[in-house]
């Protein structure tokens, strides 16, 4: 039988057997290689770290299942799918499960060359992407990115790639400034937000960012984000907070005239459809332009999910990718 991880109640997690469905004749049948947790959202799931009423709250209903990154081989193509075949190498937003059924239409072939556990970062790099949107990089910007956790990692990578000039990534944990620096940072502050103002300003010659990225999902946050903002600049709000009652404004925002803006996963439509951004990740990827050197630090065989997800909850800063190996279950 197929495995899958459940949530079953808060802080409760577990391998699960389960039977998933024949394919219909659109849908492919997935053998996945590895998933990769996304800490943020995992965790504040995980932990039930959210205020009754929030969205958080109308979604997460118990049993949970987890995980919206997964990479796999096609194993099985119903009748009617063509642009697949067996032996496929693919990636899916499906949760962490030994095997998934899903519509072809859903699935983005992974160009060779690619291994499944760089190509597995597509989703929370789509993620990020809808925040470099919201930024509207300019080249030669000015760019500050509160966070160096995997959004964080992925912001730094966009906005490299938008030709932004001066990118400063701030975060307190070392290991991870190091990683923003090898995705492109040209600069990096090891400080809590609320000291790192001084030091931002020191990297950008005196000047503030025109573009604050607060990607940490912490609430406290956001009015750090403001007061680091240039007059006229842009703060993008693009972690999701379990606590956005806690998110205030500052007289910054008037005083300043900042753009406040939010950015979520579920913002692709008009010209940047979700397949158009994964595609554009891949090249960027296979073309070297996107450096992943070194971010998954922790891989787990699925029985080992409750370590897992101990780490997430109390080690976070000790980790960046972490994936499950399901040739392993």
């Amino acid at each position: 039988m197929a495995q899958r991880l459940v949530f079953s109640g808060p802080a409760q997690v577990a391998v699960e057997e389960f039977d998933p469905p024949a394919p219909k004749a659109t849908q492919v049948v997935i053998k996945t290689k590895v998933s990769l947790v996304s800490p943020g959202t995992e965790g504040i799931v995980f932990n039930r770290m959210f205020d009754p009423g929030t969205h958080w709250d109308r979604w997460v209903k118990y049993p949970f299942y987890p995980g919206y990154a997964a990479v796999g081989e096609v194993v099985e193509a119903g009748r009617d799918v063509t642009a697949l075949k067996r032996g496929d190498l693919v990636a899916v937003r499906l949760g962490h499960a030994s095997m998934h059924v899903a519509e072809a239409a859903g699935c983005y072939p992974i160009p060779k060359g690619l291994t499944p556990t760089d190509a597995a970062w597509f989703a929370l790099a789509k993620i990020a992407f809808m925040g470099a949107l919201a930024a509207e990089h300019h080249l030669g910007d000015r760019v500050a990115i509160i966070g160096a956790g995997p959004i964080g990692q992925m912001s730094v990578r966009w906005a490299r790639a938008a030709g932004a000039r001066d990118i400063v990534s701030i975060d307190f944990a070392r290991p991870r400034l190091e990683l923003a620096r090898r995705g492109g940072a040209t600069a990096v502050v090891g400080k809590s937000i609320e000291q790192a103002v001084d030091d931002v300003k020191a990297a950008l010659g005196g000047a503030l960012p025109r573009v604050v990225i607060d990607g940490t999902g912490n609430a406290k946050v956001f009015q750090h984000a403001l007061a680091m903002a240039a007059p006229r600049g842009r703060v993008v709000v693009l972690g999701d907070t379990g606590a956005p009652g806690e998110q205030r404004l500052s007289s910054d925002v008037i005083m300043k005239g900042l753009t406040v803006v939010g950015a979520h996963d579920s913002h692709s439509d008009g010209p940047w459809p979700e397949v158009r951004i994964v595609e554009l990740f891949f090249g960027l990827l296979a073309d070297g332009r996107f450096n992943l050197s070194g971010m998954i630090t922790h891989t787990f065989a699925p029985a080992e999910c409750v370590k897992t997800y101990a780490l997430v909850s109390e080690r976070r800063p000790d980790s960046m990718g972490i994936g499950f190996d399901w040739s392993r279950a």
